[in-house]
């Protein structure tokens, strides 16, 4: 079954629902990988092999039945990122402080997960709470990069990409805050979408910013990431902040990029996004891209978007404030971790006696940030200032989209980093999320899709593709197109050179 785990998403779903292969067996094959690799990876936190077989047999029982698919999916393996709830499967956050707390309910996602019946291989690692751009913030330790198992994967989702890169799911879900989908794709090689934000219900989403977080789709080609956004996304009335609109034909945009055609189509080159501090291989992969997208018949266009350059400290406000009111609940008195509780002790003294063990240095950085920056006399110098500076930036990708249909650029300045290298810096390791910032705090679409290999160290660049709100359709066209011109004049795709684990 070597073949199988090298099949993308729609070709495996077309062979089940044709009688080809028995998704019990592609499942099978699945987990029989995850075995043989993950103690190298370790990109699952857990495995849950007997809810994957149980919804396999489902699957190939429909089929024998001669019932339609419930979806486009059914029956094909995914890897869900340990941030959301799955009812009777432990949901960690990679966090002692929810270690052995097992949901007693389903997020959105998971559901409409289980109702596409897609089968969830089980929780992936990350950092912790999804604070991290490296995943070595996790409780449990760090994941590795298939392409240098001395690298990081990225973060915070770097097991849910891994697991991609490393073969051991064909899908996976992931969440994007500042670039947690898109910079892991982006250094394994893989394909990471942020939709919309408010598009994909965050109900089940354990929340780190609210006004940040999204989850959405991973993959290995644009085509299979579509398939599983139209799963996902969608409105939900237990989510406050989900939009109440079609989702876009995202599926059939990305078939239309197929057809090799972007004429018509104006693309914007964010001039902030280039130059010093930038690896000079990445910078090299991008402007070939951009030479790509150009033979493909897109009219190239340089666009300046001037308050970009204030995303990250900016973010770095927003973000750690609502982290610090978000993780104000994991309080040792209703679940998860509990020190000290010994009788003699204040419930004051037990919830700062968890905390203090419950969370790792990232967490307890951001909760003290976001605290300050909360606090009486300092929240409009600021929390406040922070929030006009996204205001800013909304007006910058407004003027942007006036000009042009989407935005490029590269996904992250740098390829994979050497694990341990930036765990002591955290400057150096917020820098990584410096081009995906701006469209989080947007709330705009944004991909990364594989653009080869740096030719400073052989490891995976990505081409970050961005689009309006609601026009996520737009960026699938894009990098659809893109990725097939990009395979055809590698001669091969980019996982094709990835070193055998």
């Amino acid at each position: 079954m070597t073949d199988v785990i090298r099949m993308t998403a729609a070709e495996v779903a077309a062979k089940i629902h044709a009688g080809e292969l028995s998704a019990v067996e592609v499942t099978q094959a699945h987990l029989d990988r995850i075995a043989k690799v993950d103690d190298q990876i370790k990109a699952f936190l857990h495995v849950d092999a007997e809810g994957a077989l149980e919804t396999a047999r489902k699957v190939d029982a429909d089929i024998a039945a001669g019932k339609a698919p419930a979806s486009p999916l059914a029956g094909v393996p995914l890897a869900l990122k340990d941030v959301l709830t799955t009812e009777g499967v432990p949901t960690t956050c990679g966090s002692k402080t929810l270690e052995g707390w097992i949901p007693p309910y389903d997020s959105t996602v998971r559901r409409r997960l289980r109702e596409a019946d897609v089968v969830v291989l089980g929780k992936t690692n990350m950092d912790e709470f999804a604070m991290g751009s490296s995943t070595e913030n996790s409780a449990f330790g760090p994941t590795h990069n298939p392409w240098d198992t001395t690298r990081v994967p990225g973060g915070s989702g770097g097991g849910s990409s891994a697991s991609l890169a490393a073969f051991e799911a064909p899908l996976a879900i992931g969440t994007d805050t500042g670039g947690s989908i898109r910079q892991p794709a982006a250094v394994t090689g893989t394909v990471g979408v942020k939709p919309t934000y408010g598009s994909v219900s965050r109900y089940g989403l354990v929340a780190f910013s609210s006004s940040l977080d999204q989850a959405g789709p991973c993959a290995r080609t644009v085509l299979d990431a579509a398939l599983l956004h139209e799963i996902i996304a969608g409105h939900d009335p237990l989510d406050s902040t989900s939009i109440n609109q079609p989702v876009p034909p995202v599926v059939e945009a990305a078939k239309q990029g197929m057809s090799g055609d972007l004429s018509g189509v104006r693309v914007g080159v964010v001039t902030e996004f280039q130059g010093e501090g930038y690896q000079p291989g990445v910078l090299r992969s991008f402007e070939a891209a951009v030479q790509q997208l150009r033979d493909l018949g897109a009219e190239i266009v340089e666009v300046s978007c001037p308050n970009f350059r204030y995303a990250l400290p900016a973010y770095y406000l927003i973000n750690p404030s609502e982290c610090s009111s978000n993780l104000a609940r994991f309080d040792a008195m209703r679940y998860g971790l509990r020190v000290g509780d010994d009788g003699t002790r204040s419930a004051e003294e037990v919830m700062s006696l968890s905390r203090e063990a419950g969370f790792g240095a990232e967490v307890k950085r951001r909760i003290m940030i976001g605290t300050y920056a909360l606090s009486a006399g300092y929240y409009d110098a600021y929390y406040g200032s922070a929030q006009k500076v996204r205001t800013l930036i909304i007006r910058d990708f407004e003027a942007a989209y006036q000009q042009v249909d989407v935005l490029v650029s590269p996904t992250t300045p740098t390829t994979a980093f050497k694990i341990g290298e930036r765990i002591d810096d955290p400057m150096a390791m917020y820098v990584a999320d410096l081009c995906t910032i701006p469209a989080n705090l947007a709330g705009n679409a944004a991909l990364s899709v594989p653009s080869g290999l740096s030719d400073d160290d052989g490891l995976p660049v990505g081409l970050q593709v961005m689009a309006p709100a609601l026009a996520d359709d737009r960026m699938y066209r894009v990098a659809a197109a893109y990725e097939q011109a990009r395979d055809a004049a590698a001669g091969r795709t980019v996982l094709d050179q990835i070193p055998e684990l």
